[in-house]
C-alpha cells in the first residue's frame, strides 16, 4: 500500500524533467567523447542504469528514516571525507576521490545530501530559533564542518557550493547581515585585485559618508562607522597578501584573466577562451548533433565533465541551450512549488537546500563554461560525466520526492 502511495503522489513532473536532462547529458557526452578511446559514454551509460535500482531504494526507504536517522548519515558523510586523508586516490593533485577497481568514488558529492539533511532536521526542531546567536554557531558549524574538510584536499569547487546554504539558513530566520557581510567582503576583495588597495579604501569611507549622514547607520553612530572602516581597511590590505601567499598560482592565474589582468589564450586561460568559440560557433540552432567541429576536435579539454555545455552550445545552438536551461529552471521552481507546500519544516528545509544545490551548481558551471566565472571545477547536474555526481544529485533529489510523496500520511 505504501509504495503505491509513493508510485500515485510522487511528483511527475520533476521525474520527466530528471529523465529528460539526464537523457541529454548522456547525448552529449556521448557526442563529446566519441573519438576516445577510454569508453567514457559506456560508462556513463552504466552509471545512469546504475540510478535506477538507487531510486527505487530511496524511494522504497520509508520517509520518517530520513529524518530520524539524518544526524547519523550526516556523521557517516563526514567521516568519508576524513578517510580519504588515509585512503584517498590523488587525482590531479587532489585526493578527493576512493578507488573501487576501475572505478573512483568522490564523498563530496553525497555529503551534499547529509548535510541538508542535518541542517534540515536541526532546523526543525522547534526549540532552534536563529535569532539566538548560539542557535546561529550550530547552525553554521553544520554547513562548514564539510567545508573545512574538503578544503584541504584541495577541493575549492565543492567547498564554494556549501555556502549556498547560509540562503537557506537566510529563508529561516538567519539575520540578514551574515550575507550582506559575505556580499561586501567579495566585492572589497576583488576590487582590490582591480583598483589599488588605498583607493577601495577611499570608496568605502566616502559610502560611510553618505549612509552616515542619511542615517542609515546604527542610530548615527560615529564611532561605529570609524571602527566598521577600520575593519574594511584591514579587510582591504590584507588582500594581496592572501592572493599572493594563500591562494595557489592556477588560482591566482584565473582570477587574473578573469580580470582582464592577464591575456594567456594558450595556457591557463585556454579552457575558457576555446569553450566561449565552441559555443559562439553554434549560432542560432547549432550545428548538429555529433557535427561540433570543435568538440570533435578536441579544443575544449574536460568537454565530457567541467565543461559539457559547450557541446550544447555548439551543436544545438542557442535554441537548444535554452531548451537546456528552460529544464533546469523549470525543475528548480517546481522543488521550490513542492517545498512551500509540504507539512513539516524539516521537507520543507530540505526541499530549499535541494533547489539550492542544485541552483548553485547550474549557474556556477554556467558563468565558468562562458568566462563570466573562474574555473573552478564545479560539474553540471544530470550532465557533467562522472558516477558520483549523478548519484548524488540522484539522491538528494529523490529523497525530497519521497517525502513530498509521503506527505499525504502527515508523517
Amino acid at each position: 500500500m505504501k509504495n503505491q502511495s509513493v508510485k500515485s503522489n510522487i511528483d511527475w513532473i520533476s521525474v520527466i524533467i530528471y529523465i529528460a536532462l539526464v537523457v541529454m547529458g548522456w547525448l552529449n557526452i556521448y557526442s563529446s567523447s566519441l573519438s576516445s578511446t577510454d569508453g567514457t559514454y559506456e560508462k556513463q551509460l552504466i552509471f545512469i542504469l546504475l540510478t535506477i535500482p538507487l531510486i527505487f531504494i530511496v524511494l522504497f526507504v520509508d520517509g520518517k528514516f530520513y529524518e530520524k536517522y539524518a544526524s547519523i548519515i550526516f556523521g557517516v558523510a563526514l567521516l568519508s571525507l576524513v578517510g580519504l586523508f588515509f585512503f584517498g586516490k590523488t587525482i590531479a593533485g587532489q585526493r578527493c576521490w576512493y578507488a573501487i577497481g576501475s572505478f573512483t568514488l568522490q564523498p563530496s558529492e553525497f555529503t551534499k545530501s547529509a548535510t541538508a539533511l542535518a541542517l534540515a532536521k536541526y532546523l526543525s526542531d522547534t526549540q532552534v530559533s536563529l535569532k539566538d546567536v548560539n542557535r546561529q554557531v550550530q547552525a553554521l558549524a553544520i554547513v562548514f564542518l564539510p567545508v573545512l574538510l574538503i578544503l584541504p584536499q584541495p577541493d575549492p569547487g565543492s567547498a564554494l557550493i556549501y555556502c549556498i546554504f547560509l540562503l537557506v539558513l537566510y529563508r529561516e530566520g538567519l539575520p540578514s547581515w551574515y550575507i550582506w557581510t559575505g556580499f561586501i567582503a567579495i566585492t572589497l576583495f576583488v576590487l582590490t585585485l582591480v583598483l589599488e588597495p588605498e583607493y577601495v579604501i577611499l570608496i568605502s569611507l566616502l559610502i560611510l559618508i553618505i549612509m552616515h549622514f542619511k542615517g542609515r547607520t546604527v542610530d548615527r553612530n560615529l564611532i561605529l562607522s570609524t571602527i566598521l572602516l577600520a575593519i574594511i581597511s584591514g579587510f582591504v590590505l590584507s588582500v594581496d597578501y592572501v592572493f599572493d601567499n594563500v591562494f595557489k598560482q592556477h588560482h591566482r592565474d584565473r582570477f587574473n584573466i578573469l580580470l582582464g589582468k592577464t591575456v594567456d589564450m594558450k595556457g591557463i586561460g585556454y579552457n575558457t577562451n576555446q569553450s566561449e568559440i565552441a559555443i559562439g560557433s553554434g549560432g542560432w540552432i547549432g550545428k548538429g548533433f555529433l557535427e561540433g567541429t570543435q568538440t570533435k576536435g578536441g579544443f575544449v579539454p574536460e568537454q565530457h565533465t567541467d565543461y559539457i555545455f559547450t557541446t550544447v552550445g555548439e551543436e544545438w545552438g542557442f535554441a537548444g541551450s535554452v531548451v537546456v536551461i528552460g529544464l533546469f529552471v523549470g525543475l528548480f521552481l517546481r522543488v521550490i512549488y513542492l517545498a512551500e507546500r509540504q507539512k513539516t519544516k524539516f521537507s520543507r528545509v530540505y526541499g530549499y537546500c535541494v533547489a539550492s544545490i542544485l541552483f548553485i551548481h547550474f549557474f556556477v558551471n554556467i558563468a565558468m563554461v562562458i568566462g563570466i566565472f573562474p574555473t573552478i571545477g564545479v560539474p553540471l547536474p544530470f550532465f557533467s560525466y562522472g558516477g558520483s555526481g549523478l548519484w548524488g544529485f540522484t539522491i538528494l533529489l529523490f529523497i525530497f520526492l519521497k517525502m513530498d510523496a509521503n506527505k499525504v500520511n502527515e508523517w
